[in-house]
């Protein structure tokens, strides 16, 4: 069973089981979220985002449409998601840019991930890098722009 604090505002259904959903956090109606996540306070996640198992979600993280997260994630405090290469106010695109986050990467506090990106699987990201183009996998990530410092061993 999932624990979503009562201080929260979640609309959808489809969270699994031994996740916990803490204070001030908004969660829209047809959000996925995995089994044994942590989604801590101060996050919003809307409708087309799904986050797969054991990821967790750190304050301050806005996650929108479009965002597929998958397993064994970790997103740090103040992660900027970014979903549209050319906002306007009131003008809205028929298709968000998807942000796709591969297996086991992980995400360092205030980095920003521009819109159409694939972070790649156990790769990581540094805190404060900006990701302007696909990370590989086990790529280590530093800067703005972010670029590829080094490589982890294979982790899986």
């Amino acid at each position: 069973m999932s624990e979503i604090h009562p201080l929260s505002d979640v609309k959808s259904k489809n969270i699994g089981k031994n996740t916990r959903v803490w204070q001030y956090s908004v969660i829209f109606e047809n959000a996925v979220i995995g089994d044994d996540c942590n989604i801590c306070a101060h996050t919003l996640i809307e409708s087309d985002v799904v986050i797969g198992d054991r990821v967790t979600v750190k304050s301050g993280v806005f996650i929108w449409d479009g965002a597929r997260i998958e397993d064994d994630v970790f997103i740090g405090p103040n992660v900027t998601f970014t979903n549209d290469s050319m906002p306007r106010s009131k003008v809205y695109p028929d298709t968000f840019e998807a942000i796709y986050i591969c297996k086991g990467a992980s995400i360092g506090a205030n980095a920003t991930l521009l819109p159409g990106i694939r972070v790649g699987a156990y790769s990581m990201i540094g805190a404060g890098a900006v990701v302007t183009r696909d990370v590989p996998d086990y790529a280590v990530i530093i800067g703005n722009p972010g670029k590829i410092s080094r490589y982890l061993k294979n982790e899986s």
